[in-house]
């Protein structure tokens, strides 16, 4: 029996034309609504990942306390659970499938907290990588909306070198054989296996690696944890769900829209929340750099960086108890305000 409740959209038309007969959100709550209903968390899903892989973080003594706060996991477009091209119906399932974008997203999120528990205002948006991008979409989109936002490594506008890593991540899952005329004919493992390896390169640091932080995490060899930690983790995925988000990832820009047109300092400027930015130090996805830049344009964000040398999954420490401890303390913190 899944773990989890479907919200139904309907016939749902995306930001980039298409419109899909029927579409669906997958989504998971924690915890109790208050009578008021001032006491909700969203926290939308990462790439690749599911609700299930991110909820370890809800808990009483974790990032996200489900004793006193209503926490909702919305997966995202194209991971497998809400609507993506694995469970599409014809024709989109049949060739390239439609981009999702984190417009889609974010007003398929709103939709779902107004329409199922009559929720117009978030204590918080929490997120990391992906997720990350969502809530500042949420921030940028529906300002008087959000009090408050968590971003954990991630950004406002993919950059240029990100999306270098993304076309490369692609092109290893279309180099295929059973990647044919847009989809995959058959299930592409080869291409899985090697497009684990690519991203287990980027995922950690340098300094991770050799240091061999890998052993502390249970595993024996390198290739150990290449195998089960890497090559495991994507091969419960469907090729062209990946490729999706990987669409969704390349194209986020909480300026794309017709909004703000473009102008990226605008949509930052009208994150009115008070947020806390948490690049961590190592990640090479989304670097320090960029995260200052970006904070500088709200009015109302605080850099707070992760001293790490776990990159990127600094953000996501399942691994880490004292990184875990800095989201948690700035969480906190946050929410105390």
């Amino acid at each position: 029996m899944a773990d989890y409740e479907t919200f139904e959209l309907g016939p749902l038309p995306l930001q980039r034309g298409l419109t899909l007969p029927q579409a669906h959100l997958a989504y998971k709550t924690y915890g109790t609504l208050a009578a008021d209903k001032s006491n909700v968390i969203l926290y939308p899903t990462s790439y690749g990942a599911q609700h299930t892989d991110i909820e370890w973080l809800i808990g009483r003594e974790r990032v996200l306390d489900p004793e006193r706060y209503f926490i909702v996991i919305a997966n995202q477009f194209g991971n497998g659970l809400s609507t993506s091209p694995s469970n599409l119906a014809e024709p989109f399932g049949l060739g390239p499938a439609p981009l999702f974008t984190h417009w889609d997203n974010v007003h398929a999120q709103e939709r779902l907290l107004r329409e199922k528990f009559g929720v117009t205002r978030l204590a918080l948006v929490y997120g990391w990588s992906m997720g990350g991008q969502q809530a500042l979409h949420w921030g940028s989109l529906f300002p008087e909306r959000v009090a408050r936002i968590c971003a954990v490594c991630t950004s406002a506008r993919t950059s240029p070198h990100n999306k270098v890593f993304l076309e490369g991540i692609r092109a290893t899952l279309t180099a295929d054989a059973a990647w044919r005329d847009g989809r995959f004919v058959e299930r592409p493992v080869r291409a899985l296996r090697a497009f684990a390896r690519v991203y287990a390169g980027w995922a950690m640091s340098q300094a991770f690696y050799r240091q061999q932080l890998w052993k502390g995490a249970g595993f024996s060899s390198l290739e150990d944890y290449l195998v089960r930690a890497w090559e495991g983790n994507f091969l419960r995925r469907n090729g062209e769900d990946l490729l999706s988000m990987i669409d969704t990832w390349y194209h986020s820009d909480i300026s794309d829209n017709a909004v703000y047109r473009g102008d990226l300092a605008a949509a930052l400027a009208a994150i009115t929340a008070r947020a806390v930015i948490m690049p961590s130090t190592t990640d090479l996805y989304f670097t320090l750099a960029d995260s200052e830049a970006e904070t500088l344009g709200m009015p109302n964000a605080e850099l707070q960086p992760i001293s790490s040398i776990w990159g990127h999954r600094a953000g996501n420490p399942v691994q880490c108890l004292e990184d875990e401890a800095t989201l948690r303390t700035a969480v906190k913190a946050l929410l105390a305000r």
